[in-house]
């Protein structure tokens, strides 16, 4: 039987996800917060793991990226209210093998986890067009002159924030001390003139180099 993980910071979103899952597959568990999920996922391995997109902490883009990394068999099916174009794109380019709206109905959504389990690419019918439109477009734009402000390891950790990854986890993969990649942070915010992790992201999916 396929095992499922659920990941959601709504409680009672969780307990109706499971009532109605529970007796097509065999759920291994939830997590509320994303430290809590990654934990869990990497200890009990499933087969699919049912992720919202914003939460606390780095949201889906934090658990999808950082289980992942140890542990690429895992398959993500990203489960959000969000319908906007660069939360489809952000995750997918994190990993995650699917993107449905809550809006799903119960036996779409063991379908989907099935056809996730199997392989298979799975979209909302209107969120498969940002994905086309993502990945068909061109190369990165070989000329950008806000990308140029940034140095290359500054470019590394700007990509690995984007990805969802958390300063500790940055600083473990590029050697250096989470106080330096939060200079980098600081720097490469400061140079885009962003204010925020989110406005990174979207920054880096707009330009495709996550």
């Amino acid at each position: 039987m396929i095992t499922v993980f659920l990941v959601d910071d709504h409680e009672l979103f969780i307990s109706g996800v499971r009532s109605e899952l529970e007796n097509e597959f065999e759920l291994l568990g939830s997590a509320s917060d994303v430290d809590a999920a990654i934990e869990l996922i990497t200890e009990r391995r499933p087969d699919v793991v049912l992720v919202d997109v914003h939460m606390a902490g780095g949201g889906g883009l934090a658990v999808v990226a950082n289980v992942l990394e140890d542990d690429p068999d895992v398959r993500f099916l990203a489960l959000s209210v969000s319908d906007a174009a660069e939360d489809v794109i952000a995750m997918i380019r994190a990993g995650a093998r699917g993107y449905v709206t809550k809006s799903i109905s119960p036996a779409d959504l063991a379908a989907s986890v099935r056809r996730v389990h199997d392989g298979d690419a799975v979209f909302s019918p209107r969120l498969a067009g940002f994905v086309l439109d993502a990945f068909s477009a061109s190369l990165p734009r070989v000329d950008d002159p806000e990308l140029d402000q940034l140095t290359n390891r500054e470019r590394e950790v700007m990509r690995l924030i984007a990805r969802g990854h958390s300063y500790k986890r940055i600083a473990q993969r590029l050697s250096i001390s989470v106080k330096t990649v939060e200079s980098h942070v600081s720097s490469v915010l400061r140079k885009l003139q962003l204010s925020s992790r989110y406005e990174l992201t979207r920054w880096a999916t707009d330009r495709r180099i996550v």
